[in-house]
C-alpha cells in the first residue's frame, strides 16, 4: 500500500513516519484478496497542544477515514487506525449479510422521494466557507450506501456506474434513503 504522511505545524520525524506506515499497513490483513490499488494518506497536525492524526484509506472506490486526537501523536495515530479498523469490519460483516440475503440477481429498489419545499430564506444569506474538489469513481448505488454509511455522511455524490450520470444519495429522516438522478 502506498502511503504518504505530511504534517501541518509539526515535524514529521522518521520515526512518526514509520509508526504510521506500520500502523496503516496493518490494515492490508482486510483486504488480503483485493486487487485493486490501496493509497493511504497520512496528516499528522498539532494545534493548541493536541495531536490530531486524520487517516484516509482507499481501496478502489472505497474511501474510509478516521481521524484520532490527544496528548501524544503516537496514541492520536493508534486511535486513528483503530476507528478504521472497526469501520472497515463493519463494513465487511454488512457486505457478507448483504450478500447472504439477497437472492441472485436482486436489483436495489431506485425509488426517489419527490424533493420538499423549501423554508422562507433567512434575514442573512449563508456563505460558502469550505469547497471541496474530488474525483468522481463509478460505483453503484450499494456502493455508494456503503461509502456513504462508511464515511459517516447523510449524502453522498458519486458517479452512477450504470448510467454514467452523477447522482446524489441522501438518508431520509425516516431511515431508508433517497437517489436523486438529474435529467438533462
Amino acid at each position: 500500500m502506498q502511503v504518504t504522511v505530511s504534517g501541518k505545524n509539526v515535524q514529521v520525524t522518521p520515526a512518526l513516519r514509520s509508526h504510521a506506515e506500520r500502523k496503516v499497513n496493518k490494515l492490508l490483513k482486510f483486504f488480503d484478496d483485493d486487487r485493486r490499488p490501496m493509497m493511504a494518506s497520512v496528516v499528522l497536525s498539532v494545534e493548541r497542544g493536541r495531536h490530531t492524526a486524520e487517516i484516509t484509506v482507499e481501496i478502489g472506490t472505497l474511501l474510509v477515514r478516521g481521524e484520532g486526537t490527544s496528548d501524544d501523536m503516537y496514541a492520536s495515530i493508534d486511535m486513528a487506525v483503530d476507528r478504521i479498523e472497526r469501520q472497515v469490519k463493519k463494513f465487511k460483516t454488512r457486505i457478507q449479510k448483504r450478500l447472504q440475503e439477497r437472492p441472485k440477481g436482486a436489483v436495489a429498489d431506485g425509488a426517489v422521494a419527490p424533493p420538499r419545499e423549501g423554508d422562507e430564506a433567512e434575514a442573512e444569506t449563508p456563505r460558502v466557507v469550505r469547497v471541496k474538489r474530488f474525483a468522481f469513481k463509478p460505483m453503484t448505488v450499494e456502493e455508494a450506501v456503503l461509502q456513504m454509511e462508511l464515511l459517516g455522511h447523510d449524502f453522498f455524490v458519486f458517479t452512477n456506474g450504470a448510467s454514467g450520470e452523477v447522482n446524489v444519495l441522501y438518508r431520509r429522516k425516516d431511515g431508508n434513503y433517497g437517489l436523486i438522478e438529474p435529467e438533462y
